[in-house]
């Protein structure tokens, strides 16, 4: 028996055949990482992030933070209130803020602003600091609601630069409610023709330093008393403090005052009592007895009237001559 001759089957041939490749048109590639040709397992990497390229590392950019004074050993006798009593304004954009939407008359220095630097104060500076603890000096703080209530202006008037030197004080450490106690009177003397007397003042106003709290107050002397108090409860005003400094077009616009925190000692409280008239000259001697005839009148006049008033001639002379209509004058 003859064996056939088995022949084997041809192998089948290969199922999808590999295309022929073409150069990718580099145009074509323009939004995508690889040409429409090219297939996905032959992506070619960017150089930057191939595993066999070695990447550089990114520099380091670490902001240089500048370390706070150590307060507590530069003002020893600064109390842990006065220490902590930091301002909240921190950069130029909360300068900015606050004089956003002034007017002309309640501008941090009207006339003067190119005269006057407002600037921020750094994080963690307490309201005590000197120019041993900052790099503005000279300069003064000046909470804002000075600006914004009270309208405080500089350059400082001459008798609010000789009332804040008698007490030997800072502008920072009297009361928002005693600055605006001074900025009254002082309208009011304008308005009156009278001159703003420091003895007269101190004859209406007696000075309080209570132990407890760091700033000075005024209060109205009974039967003396000419002013109602600016805000019952003042509220919001602290931790808002600015530098103000000057310039070289008024380098004396911070003169004839103290600028920094006085330290009025560690007493509970401490009182000056109201200047009597005998030792006064002989003007603010009739001044004198020209407000005592109006405060036994029973006359207040509204401190923030007087002050809303400051610019506008017509109400400000309605509301002094309503409540002064007893028409007392000066003898």
């Amino acid at each position: 028996m003859t064996r056939s001759k088995i022949t084997p089957n041809p192998p089948p041939p290969p199922r999808n055949p590999p295309a022929k490749t073409r150069r990718a048109n580099p145009s074509s590639s323009r939004d995508s990482p690889r040409g429409p040709n090219v297939p996905s397992d032959r992506v070619a990497r960017p150089a930057s992030s191939h595993p066999s390229q070695p990447q550089p590392n990114p520099p380091q950019t670490s902001a240089v933070v500048k370390p706070l004074p150590a307060y507590k050993r530069i003002y020893p006798w600064a109390s842990a209130t006065l220490l902590g009593e930091t301002s909240s304004v921190n950069s130029d954009r909360d300068i900015l803020r606050l004089k956003k939407g002034d007017k002309e008359h309640l501008s941090f220095s009207k006339e003067h602003d190119d005269k006057v630097f407002v600037r921020p104060c750094p994080p963690g500076e307490p309201i005590c600091t000197d120019d041993q603890g900052s790099d503005d000096a000279p300069f003064c703080f000046i909470y804002t609601t000075m600006f914004k209530k009270v309208k405080l202006r500089f350059p400082f008037t001459r008798f609010e630069r000789e009332l804040l030197t008698e007490l030997d004080i800072a502008p920072a450490q009297l009361h928002p409610n005693s600055w605006a106690f001074v900025r009254a009177y002082q309208i009011l003397c304008a308005h009156l023709g009278h001159p703003a007397s420091v003895d007269v003042f101190l004859y209406l106003f007696e000075v309080k330093n209570p132990g407890d709290r760091p700033w000075v107050s005024f209060n109205g002397i009974a039967g003396r008393s000419i002013l109602s108090i600016f805000q019952q409860s003042y509220k919001d005003w602290k931790g808002k403090f600015v530098h103000v400094c000057c310039n070289d077009q008024d380098p004396s616009l911070l003169d004839g005052f103290p600028l920094y925190w006085v330290n009025k000692g560690k007493k509970e409280s401490s009182f000056r009592k109201g200047r009597e008239p005998e030792r006064m000259g002989g003007l603010d001697k009739d001044l004198c007895g020209f407000w005592k005839k109006v405060a036994s009148s029973n006359v207040t006049l509204s401190t923030a009237s007087i002050i809303s008033f400051e610019f506008y001639e017509s109400q400000l002379d309605f509301h002094i001559g309503l409540s002064l209509s007893l028409q007392v004058s000066l003898a």
